[in-house]
């Protein structure tokens, strides 16, 4: 009923929101791909996007679209692999952060395994900051974690809100620095949330520093001070701070896949992890908000 090729179509348009950026990623003509969409749009029966002169934004439909389109091609990869006897290989360096390795992530890792005995898949676990930084070195062929707001690279597997979290005892003096647990740099939770209180004028200081999730999450737990979380994934026996604690805004936080250089030898298994990947993404966030939260 959908065609594969309108379908890749439509999610390089959906993760571009540009028909123009999406033609040239896709080395087709714009009108080829203003087809493809129309074409996609006529068989569905729904209109998966707004667009006007300025700007493409995905409708309601087009959201849920994104789901059933990378669950139908990562089948029909799937499929042409084993009739055509084709065997992914090679190496592949793949980073994630902790925040996805402690949930589902594991699972989808055993199925590409399985998959694909012959690739030789090799994790790095780091802060999404420092995998941004290896996968630009080159040192990493594909990454999963958060991005910055103002970075605009990179496949998104969901977006969710960062909240403030502590102890539900906690209660925080507002003539003293906000105690903090934190990331060391280049954590991005930590920059988005250093940033917020300095536009507030906000006083603060670090009341701890670890490099691991876990680490963070006994700190908050024993009451020493609040963290920047995400909201779908805030952690058992920890909080959102009651906003009468006058703490800031964070805004929004983006997981996204990023490709690196591309390697001939990693290129065929990057992409059918990230499809992996992008197919379970759904129920790879509702694993994570049913165990962390």
């Amino acid at each position: 009923m959908y065609d594969p090729s309108q379908l890749r179509t439509f999610l390089t348009v959906a993760q571009t929101l540009s028909f123009t950026q999406a033609a040239r990623r896709l080395g087709l003509r714009q009108s080829t791909v203003s087809q493809h969409v129309r074409r996609l749009e006529d068989a569905a029966g729904r209109q998966l996007f707004t667009r006007d002169t300025h700007s493409v934004e995905l409708t309601e439909d087009g959201e849920a679209m994104l789901g059933f389109a990378r669950r139908i091609l990562e089948v029909h990869e799937q499929a042409t692999a084993f009739f055509t006897g084709t065997r992914l290989r090679g190496r592949l360096r793949f980073g994630a952060s902790e925040d996805f390795v402690l949930t589902r992530l594991p699972e989808i890792l055993e199925s590409f395994r399985q998959e694909h005995p012959e690739v030789d898949l090799e994790l790095t676990v780091e802060l999404s900051g420092t995998l941004h930084e290896q996968l630009a070195a080159g040192d990493l062929d594909l990454v999963l974690a958060k991005r910055r707001p103002e970075d605009p690279r990179g496949e998104p597997v969901w977006h969710d809100r960062l909240v403030w979290i502590g102890a539900e005892r906690l209660r925080l003096d507002p003539d003293r620095p906000v105690p903090l647990i934190v990331y060391p740099p280049p954590g991005i939770t930590r920059a988005l949330a250093l940033d917020a209180l300095q536009r507030q004028g906000r006083e603060w200081r670090v009341a701890c520093t670890s490099g691991s999730l876990n680490g963070l999450i006994a700190a908050a737990r024993a009451g020493l001070g609040v963290m920047a979380h995400s909201r779908g994934l805030v952690p058992p026996g920890l909080v959102r701070v009651p906003d009468r604690a006058g703490l800031p805004e964070l805004g929004r936080v983006d997981f996204v896949l990023v490709h690196g250089r591309r390697r001939p030898s990693a290129q065929g298994a990057a992409d059918a992890l990230a499809a992996a990947i992008l197919a379970g993404g759904d129920r790879l966030h509702r694993s994570q908000r049913a165990g962390l939260g």
